[in-house]
């Protein structure tokens, strides 16, 4: 139970940092209801006026678009999964697992990405593997698969549910704490309570606790499960990590310089707005009592001038520059330079040589991102092939072209490759499967079994 009301130093020392790029990431409503934490107060700056800005405040989202490009860059083509073996039992399910990983209609591809979207936002994200639970034994893996025992399925989590943990000198986890928060439980008799539910998982077991929050009054967790996981014939704790490097980390590189971006941008705003209603000055040495408006006059003496007041400007050019500035620099450590309308906004052009370069620099980022995603990939669906015990042999390629024209090269190098002359069944055999693989990407991962199955009965007989 301890373990369960703990939340990890790390958790804590990063909590408030994950909701701030949680926040930067969606922008919308989701910022401006915690605009306060974010757009400074300037110095003895009155509320009411604090206020005003609070209400008018808004926000250009660099940084959630920059990661929703390369998360739709990357996965524009999905990545090719290869299962090889005799057990036409685990072909068929994985075939099934590609589409519907979840049990929600999910495909296994769509839930990478949204691993990885979440990834770059916080710098890890989270998949839980497990297996339906028991209601009735089975006899036989066929009972197993009619009950549905043997359909294996994942949970994502984001850095932010996972609050407790403990790993080994490896770094394995030992154990892990995850919890989840719904602030509008409905209860039976209509009521509505905050829900927390804690899911803990070790080697071998897993337990769920609940408790409800009615006002002021919160009952302590209570146990409402528990058991044995899919994954504890493994001795695994079923949660995987998708982890990038800091220096892949986008909105960690990002977020300093979109919150520059957004209280500068809004202080530009609203001075342009407060600019736009210009303020009376009177020059007078008598007692000024008049009311200045539309719908009343002026007296003044012979000696009495009276004028408006505007700003000369030159602050809000600089303030424009610095703007400008601010989008080019985190559009350049973020690797995308080159799709920075700064560039071209403030007259800077680059040589055709100069965009090449800069574009090649950020497919090289992508392959790196790829890298990532197929190594965790790999590591899912082979954890899950050993659960259930299938002796498939899998595979995951793809994802490192992200041109839809670069096909065309790569069927250009695989007919150069085979024109060497070499004669190796196995190497015709691994070429024509990529080059498949490549260009049905979006076919259903039966149709791509299948395809390869016949490639090797067509080489080998």
């Amino acid at each position: 139970m301890e373990i369960i009301k703990q939340e990890h130093p790390e958790y804590r020392a990063q909590a408030a940092v994950l909701r701030r790029y949680s926040d930067l990431y969606a922008g919308g409503e989701q910022l401006k209801e915690r605009a306060a934490e974010y757009l400074a107060r300037r110095q003895k700056e009155p509320q009411d006026v604090y206020g005003e800005r609070l209400s008018r405040v808004f926000y250009e989202n660099y940084a959630g678009s920059i990661i929703d490009w390369y998360a739709a860059t990357l996965f524009k083509r999905e990545p090719v999964l290869n299962f090889e073996g005799e057990e036409s039992r685990g072909r068929n399910y994985f075939s099934s697992f590609t589409e519907d990983c979840d049990m929600r209609g999910t495909s296994f591809a769509g839930m990478l990405q949204q691993q990885f979207v979440s990834a770059l936002v916080h710098g890890k994200s989270y998949l839980l593997v497990d297996f339906p639970k028991a209601t009735v034994q089975p006899l036989t893996r066929a009972q197993e698969d009619e009950y549905g025992l043997s359909r294996a399925y994942v949970v994502n989590y984001s850095a932010q549910d996972l609050v407790n943990w403990s790993v080994d000198e490896h770094g394995v986890y030992e154990w892990a704490v995850l919890r989840q928060v719904n602030p509008h439980r409905v209860l039976p008799d209509g009521r509505v309570a905050v829900e927390t539910r804690w899911l803990y998982f070790d080697r071998e077991t897993y337990r769920v606790y609940k408790s409800l929050k009615e006002g002021t009054g919160e009952s302590e967790p209570e146990l409402i499960d528990e058991g044995a996981h899919g994954l504890s014939g493994l001795h695994t704790v079923p949660l995987f990590e998708l982890k990038v490097s800091e220096g892949l980390w986008l909105m960690n590189k990002a977020a300093l310089l979109q919150l520059e971006h957004f209280n500068k941008s809004n202080a530009l705003g609203y001075a342009l707005s407060m600019g736009l209603f210009a303020m009376p000055v009177v020059y007078t040495e008598r007692d000024w009592q008049q009311m200045v408006g539309e719908s009343y006059y002026l007296q003044l003496g012979p000696q009495d001038r009276f004028g408006w007041t505007e700003p000369e400007g030159k602050v809000f050019q600089i303030a424009a520059q610095n703007l400008t500035r601010l989008q080019e620099e985190i559009y350049r450590i973020c690797y995308l330079l080159h799709q920075s309308s700064g560039v071209h906004s403030s007259g800077f052009s680059q040589s055709g040589l100069s965009k090449q370069r800069d574009f090649s620099v950020t497919m090289e980022v992508l392959r790196a991102y790829g890298d990532v995603v197929k190594d965790y990939a790999k590591k899912i669906l082979r954890t899950i092939n050993a659960a259930r015990a299938d002796g498939l042999e899998i595979g995951v390629s793809g994802m490192d072209d992200f041109d839809i024209g670069e096909f065309s090269n790569d069927l250009g190098d695989a007919e150069r490759l085979l024109q060497l002359g070499v004669e190796s069944p196995t190497l015709k055999a691994e070429i024509f499967k990529k080059l498949a693989g490549k260009y049905l990407c979006d076919a259903r991962q039966g149709v791509k079994d299948q395809i390869n199955r016949e490639i090797e009965a067509s080489l080998f007989g």
